[in-house]
């Protein structure tokens, strides 16, 4: 593919040397929720064989199945409920509810409580060819972790955790058997990632990464669960992943608008010349995309646009290298990487060569203007995912209101048109206090729980806790101590205790 053809179609193929790389936003988000993050979870780890886009017709399947069933006045031999009652189940007991967007049209879709029930709700798409977000949780843990052993690890002790086992309760232990009463197959079995397909870590240093956190929050969670109900466990889960997931991807896209700015210099003969340059250059120092209280959707599109900026340019060099006969190093994959391909534009991409690139770049910066604005294609694919993951859910049914209580964006006021700004909720401030204090001995003030959000690219001042709506929150579930000692005056108090009851929270 030559630079003239990446101009015709700059979004149909990219460069291997860019898709190959650790930090390449793979696979590209599109839309989704904690619920479908999780169900892909499942599918991905637990469920072989078992596709997105298997999902809606497996839905279909079961509901013509529940009505052959009715009207025959039959059930599955080793299943407890008849039909009706196992329609009133998934219907009633474990409805996810939709949104207003969603209303009319026919579908299941339940809460994720249990594996089995991963196999007909939770796709992305309800037609065509949904991503896989599994995937993605997956690649965040090979990435966040210190070494493919260390991933491999974390992916088993995650698989173990997400099985339904005797020390679940006995609500969960009864979903999974009655749901596997009228889809068997296939069995809940450890899917091992493929090696060939897993990043390598990059070298990332001591700065802000967001996979880096999410893989310790991950294991703090997993600790977790022998405390809880299996429902209280994965929205705890579910707040997490919606969390971590956005961040990576948020993330993603500085870097890549960082690697562009490396290479756009080096277009000039200027650039990152060593390893250890372009490291700093590469990497942010601090991370924030989530000003607390405030509104971050307008930011958070800026740093979209900066990516798929980025991408064309990063493309269009590479591609320009290829033409040259420069086989592109792995430009995505390490600081040694990037530093090699600043070497090589300086070397063959200079004079009109470099003015060529730039023109191309600016050429496609002006014709694809709708999908650089998140209006369309890639660019309102990630959009959404990073909106629906956030937002709290806007039922269609008014009633279920409050049932998404894992959010991190929350709308203003009640109108509608109200802007969303920064305010996690309950369930969210609850699995980050907790993963702010696993491992640490001894008491910890508000400011721990500021500086392991920031981890995560929000932001906030730990003094103006006290006083503001996070605050009044952490008092409101008993989260903190009003002490004098403490720095900022709160000190943190953890969620769960050892003793604590299954069932009930301390």
């Amino acid at each position: 593919m030559s630079l003239a053809d990446f101009r015709d179609a700059p979004w149909g193929k990219s460069h291997a040397a860019y898709g190959k790389g650790a930090l390449a936003m793979s696979p590209a988000p599109e839309y989704a929720t904690s619920e479908v993050v999780l169900s892909s979870l499942y599918r991905v780890i637990g469920l072989p064989g078992v596709n997105e886009r298997s999902v809606p017709p497996q839905g279909t399947w079961l509901q013509a199945r529940i009505r052959n069933a009715r009207e025959k006045a039959s059930k599955p031999s080793n299943g407890t409920l008849d039909p009706d009652a196992f329609d009133t189940l998934l219907n009633a007991v474990l409805e996810s509810p939709k949104r207003s967007n969603q209303s009319a049209k026919r579908f299941l879709q339940v809460t994720p409580l249990v594996p089995q029930l991963a196999l007909f709700s939770g796709s992305p798409r309800l037609a065509g060819n949904p991503w896989t977000p599994g995937t993605l949780v997956r690649r965040m843990i090979w990435l966040g972790s210190p070494n493919r052993s260390a991933a491999e690890e974390t992916w088993k002790y995650l698989f173990g955790a997400l099985a339904v086992c005797e020390d679940d309760d006995i609500f969960a232990r009864f979903i999974q058997s009655e749901v596997e009463a009228w889809l068997p197959e296939p069995n809940w079995e450890f899917v091992p990632a493929p090696p060939e397909a897993m990043p390598d870590c990059p070298d990332v240093g001591g700065g802000a990464f967001p996979a880096r956190q999410f893989v310790q929050d991950l294991n703090s969670v997993i600790a977790a669960k022998d405390l809880l109900t299996r429902r209280q466990w994965t929205s705890l889960l579910e707040a997490v992943l919606r969390l971590g997931t956005v961040a990576h991807v948020v993330w993603l896209c500085e870097v890549h608008s960082r690697v562009w700015t490396c290479l756009s210099e080096a277009l000039n003969g200027t650039g990152p010349r060593s390893a250890a340059d372009a490291r700093a250059r590469m990497y942010p120092d601090r991370f924030s995309f989530l000003p607390l209280s405030n509104k971050p959707l307008p930011g958070i599109r800026d740093s979209i646009s900066r990516y798929l900026t980025a991408r064309l340019g990063i493309n269009a060099t590479l591609w320009a290298l290829e033409e040259v006969g420069a086989a592109p190093a792995n430009v995505l994959g390490s600081a040694n990487g990037l530093a090699e391909v600043c070497d090589q534009v300086r070397s063959f991409c200079t004079g009109a060569r470099s003015s060529e690139i730039r023109d191309t770049v600016d050429d496609l910066v002006d014709r694809e203007t709708r999908t650089l604005l998140c209006r369309k294609g890639i660019g309102s694919n990630i959009n959404e995912f990073v909106t629906y993951s956030l937002q709290q859910r806007q039922t269609a049914n008014p009633r279920l209101r409050g049932y998404d209580q894992g959010y991190l964006l929350r709308k203003q006021g009640p109108h509608t048109n109200s802007p969303w700004i920064v305010s996690p909720g309950p369930v969210a401030i609850i699995a980050l206090v907790h993963c702010s204090l696993a491992g640490v001995a001894g008491p910890r003030s508000v400011h721990r729980l500021a500086q392991h959000l920031a981890e995560y690219g929000v932001a906030m001042d730990h003094r103006d806790i006290p006083q503001n709506e996070l605050g009044h929150q952490l008092r409101m579930l008993g989260l903190v101590l009003d002490s004098p000692d403490a720095e900022s005056g709160m000190l943190l108090v953890p969620p769960f205790r050892p003793n604590t009851i299954k069932g009930a929270t301390e």
